[in-house]
């Protein structure tokens, strides 16, 4: 493993930890997730074994949007605590060894913003009225699309007040700023300096594509927002040390690795397009998708990254994908309309997969070896459960599973006052799935998932090396190479609920003997030809190919299995250590 860490990179060998602090833990009793919950649940997330969290909105808001309509940059809401009870989550965080991400949502305010509710009193071409994007007709700007087709008709809504039609690329009650006003500029950067001044580790810049409009154009991907992040970056580096970045674009991968500029706008960007394949690649017992899309994409400079997820709190997006492949998408995974929403699917991971162990450990282990720094949802390493007939995306925001106890350990208040109602049904319901059972369970998926963590973390090759995929002679098996300073690590996967087998093109490792990294086992030697490989349904593995011709220095071949005598046991008294 390397020790060339520089810490303005810390990000590239982080796991993230998603989550909603309204979903997580209530301390106050008030039946909604705080930050006094959150903190006394950091020696959890730290024994998960994740390095970094990143917090959903949790400013003032109307919460039409899931926090994402911001009445205020500059406090947390008082559902979630005070600013005090931040900064004392902050600090214990960092106590631990723990990054903290927050969201900057720049593109949009909530309609109920003072800067808005100044803005439409304010006579048009005014300072005030200039804060966001106005019209006297919804006719401008025809070629960018609506995102939210299942809610929004137009981009534009009319505002009585006003007397004037003004912009917003998600719901009504989210009015767009006006990027070209500098003011704008000025305001969002004191938010910057505001949560970065506190400790605050990173930002993810919600809806970045979309800051600026211009006539003629789709409104996205334009110059004048790689300009604006130019200056945003400027400004973060000038004032502050080891700072990340991470750009929210859901675009293909050649439109999204321009968010990183020449490493002079983001650190991190979401690999959105990589997602729905993953799915795909495994439901067709295929490796194509997955090999396609990378193939696609971009290779980064050393200081930059792509961050990976398997879901997270809005839909299983499908707008990166062609139309037949978005329906075969919706055939397969959401057959029930009501899974569906926008162009997309929410619903959880394991729902997703129709509660499958063994797909879940092997699109976990892809996640967490693929070019990039994966993300983990909250809830989705005990395997939670949604609830479609929540209305939006909520059915996926519901609160943790901590234990069997009154609302699943979550709040003690009743049940009526929580935000929303803990999973109760008899697959996912929170009596029987929860932290408590699985803590007590050696082989249950969060204790799986704290060793894959682990094991993820242990090597730099993951989050630092390159990527070369291998021509299996089965395309049902998915191998390629991690190449790393001082490892390479080879992942093979059975993307098939049949054994499968394959053999590989292993020479140049000749005499070298792999170490499955998980468990740490030793595996035959490499030779001159093929190297064959079985595996059960849906396995996989990661080989260490860094150890030289020799076993690991752990390995001690002369250690015999302890006998028994006849009529013992392992509690009897007089056995040997």
């Amino acid at each position: 493993m390397s020790t060339d860490k520089p810490a303005e990179r810390w990000y590239k060998d982080a796991v993230i930890y998603e989550l909603h602090v309204r979903a997580f833990h209530d301390g106050k009793g008030d039946g909604v997730g705080d930050f006094v919950g959150l903190t006394r649940k950091l020696d959890y997330l730290q024994d998960l074994g994740v390095s970094a969290l990143w917090l959903l909105p949790f400013y003032p808001s109307p919460l039409r949007d899931d926090g994402y309509d911001i009445s205020d940059y500059f406090d947390v809401h008082p559902s979630y605590g005070t600013l005090s009870e931040f900064k004392r989550f902050l600090r214990e965080a960092h106590r631990r060894g723990l990054k903290v991400i927050t969201e900057l949502v720049l593109n949009h305010t909530s309609d109920q913003h003072a800067l808005f509710q100044r803005a439409r009193r304010a006579p048009p071409g005014s300072r005030e009225r200039d804060f966001y994007v106005w019209s006297d007709s919804p006719s401008k700007y025809a070629e960018a699309r609506v995102i939210f087709k299942d809610f929004e008709s137009s981009n534009w809504t009319w505002d009585p007040v006003a007397k004037a039609y003004y912009w917003h690329r998600f719901y009504s009650h989210q009015p767009d700023l006006n990027f070209d006003n500098p003011a704008v500029l000025r305001h969002l950067l004191k938010a910057v300096d505001f949560w970065l001044g506190l400790g605050v580790d990173g930002l993810r810049l919600d809806a970045i594509p979309y800051l600026f409009e211009r006539e003629g154009s789709s409104c996205e991907n334009l110059p004048e927002t790689h300009a604006f992040l130019k200056e945003l970056r400027r400004h973060v580096d000038a004032r502050f040390k080891d700072r990340m970045l991470l750009a929210e674009a859901n675009q293909w991968p050649e439109d999204a690795a321009a968010y990183f500029g020449s490493g002079d706008e983001c650190h991190m960007a979401f690999h959105f397009p990589i997602m729905p394949r993953l799915f795909s690649a495994l439901h067709m017992e295929d490796c194509f998708p997955i090999v396609d899309i990378l193939k696609q994409t971009p290779a980064l400079p050393d200081a930059l990254q792509w961050a990976l997820f398997l879901r997270n709190h809005d839909e299983l997006t499908l707008e990166m994908v062609t139309d037949e492949e978005r329906d075969y998408m919706y055939r397969v995974y959401a057959m029930d309309p009501r899974a569906r929403i926008n162009l997309g699917i929410r619903r959880r991971l394991a729902p997703l997969l129709g509660n499958h162990r063994r797909k879940i450990e092997l699109i976990n282990g892809l996640l967490f070896s693929l070019p990039g720094t994966p993300v983990l949802y909250y809830g989705d390493e005990i395997g939670m459960g949604d609830n479609i007939y929540l209305g939006d995306r909520n059915g996926v925001r519901t609160p943790m599973q901590w234990s069997a106890d009154r609302n699943g350990g979550f709040s003690q208040a009743d049940a009526a006052r929580l935000y929303a109602p803990v999973n109760a049904d008899s697959v996912y319901g929170y009596q029987g799935l929860n932290v408590e059972a699985q803590e007590q369970q050696p082989c249950s998926l969060l204790n799986w998932m704290r060793q894959l963590v682990a094991a993820r973390r242990r090597h730099d090759t993951f989050g630092r090396g390159s990527t070369e995929f291998l021509d299996a002679d089965n395309r049902r098996v998915l191998a390629y190479f991690r190449h790393g300073a001082d490892d390479d690590i080879l992942v093979v996967a059975n993307l098939s609920q049949k054994a499968q087998a394959v053999e590989l093109a292993l020479g140049r490792y000749a005499g070298i003997q792999p170490v499955e990294i998980v468990g740490g086992t030793l595996f035959p030697r490499i030779g001159v030809g093929p190297y064959a490989l079985s595996f059960g349904p849906y396995g996989f593995y990661w080989f260490s190919l860094g150890c030289g011709r020799r076993p690991p220095a752990w390995r001690n071949p002369e250690v015999q299995v302890p006998f028994l005598p006849k009529g013992t046991s392992p509690e009897s008294p007089g056995l040997p250590a």
